[in-house]
């Protein structure tokens, strides 16, 4: 999925007021909307600002999401790096883009809105999460939140709200945190949560990578390896590519990457395979032991931007299975970079 992009699926829609799912999100923030013909549609662009001087009035001016982090990659502001906003600027910065993306799409005010919240330990970010989005100008019949693990998982096991109803394990591969959680028709069991393994982490891995690959001639920066992530990360099928840069005093530079992605993809997987298995998912069964049984019977839901690599679930699946010595099934949505906003948008077609 591109930067800042649609997508669409049918759904029977309901009279009265819109039904809105909301994430916004460390990396994007997606919005899923009624698409006026019966179904609905997500747009999903990236969280951040910059702003810059109007060259003819002086005033200041605000772009978001691609445009903003392509044009200025110095100065644009990912106020949600942390996964929450933290003090009064990011809020600041989050409102400000917010109100920008609601106005883009043409969010009605008179809607009830439900948004993904991530599983942690933080309860003056989770507040400040709350106000930006319960502060904003949609959401006037209802607001509610939801945890973000159960809202991603919804879309994986089918078409409607079947997970509700489930015993089940869902996991969030997300840029600022790995979250792990088992629900029991819809109740948290064990929430868990680490800022150790996340798209974050790869993408600072692959910026080492490649300037290490390139011996030392190659450095790209974090937003240039995301996109290398997010376009040419592949677990089975991976292509080496090329790409060129500028030379300082001039002159341009050709370059291949190839190890530079699959390496901290491959790491990556081998690290989120160790925290499910040998801490979550201890802590569930100690926990939660008849729970903990039903659910990895189960197929385990994977969601969040990492999800969305190609094989990455799979192997992620086979290298589980091994480390448990059982059989565990992996399931994603298909799209489960959106599908936390999607989920949110089913719950609030069902609350309205």
């Amino acid at each position: 999925m591109s930067e800042d992009d649609d997508e669409s699926t049918d759904i029977n829609s309901t009279d009265g007021p819109d039904a809105v799912g909301v994430k916004l999100g460390s990396t994007r923030t997606v919005f899923d909307l009624p698409d006026g013909r019966g179904g609905r549609e997500r747009h999903s662009t990236l969280t951040c600002l910059a702003t810059y001087e109007d060259a003819i009035t002086g005033d200041e001016k605000v772009l978001f999401g691609h445009e903003a982090a392509i044009e200025y990659p110095d100065t644009v502001r990912f106020m949600l790096r942390s996964g929450l906003p933290e003090d009064d600027e990011s809020v600041a910065d989050a409102e400000r883009f917010f109100e920008a993306v609601v106005d883009a799409h043409d969010v009605p005010e008179d809607s009830a809105v439900v948004y993904a919240v991530p599983t942690i330990d933080n309860e003056t970010g989770v507040n400040n999460l709350k106000s930006v989005i319960e502060g904003s100008s949609i959401g006037q019949v209802e607001t509610r939140s939801y945890p973000e693990s159960l809202c991603g998982a919804i879309p994986a096991y089918g078409d409607d709200l079947d997970a509700i109803d489930e015993v089940f394990v869902s996991i969030n591969m997300g840029s600022t945190t790995l979250e792990a959680c088992a629900y029991r028709r819809g109740e948290q069991l064990s929430p868990f949560s680490t800022g150790s393994v996340t798209g974050n982490e790869v993408d600072r891995r692959i910026v080492a990578a490649v300037e290490e690959e390139s011996q030392g001639r190659v450095h790209i920066d974090r937003t240039t390896a995301r996109e290398y992530k997010e376009e040419h990360a592949d677990v089975y099928d991976f292509e080496p590519f090329t790409d060129v840069i500028q030379q300082p005093g001039g002159g341009s530079h050709e370059f291949t990457v190839d190890r530079g992605v699959q390496e901290p993809v491959d790491r990556y997987i081998d690290e989120a395979v160790d925290i499910v298995a040998n801490e979550f998912l201890p802590e569930l069964a100690n926990d939660h032991m008849k729970p903990y049984q039903l659910a990895l019977g189960r197929p385990i839901a994977a969601t969040g931007g990492m999800a969305c690599i190609p094989g990455l679930t799979e192997e992620f699946e086979k290298r589980l299975s091994a480390e448990l010595d059982r059989d565990v099934e992996v399931v994603s949505p298909d799209n489960p970079a959106t599908a936390a906003a999607e989920g949110a948008g089913r719950i609030a077609e069902r609350l309205i």
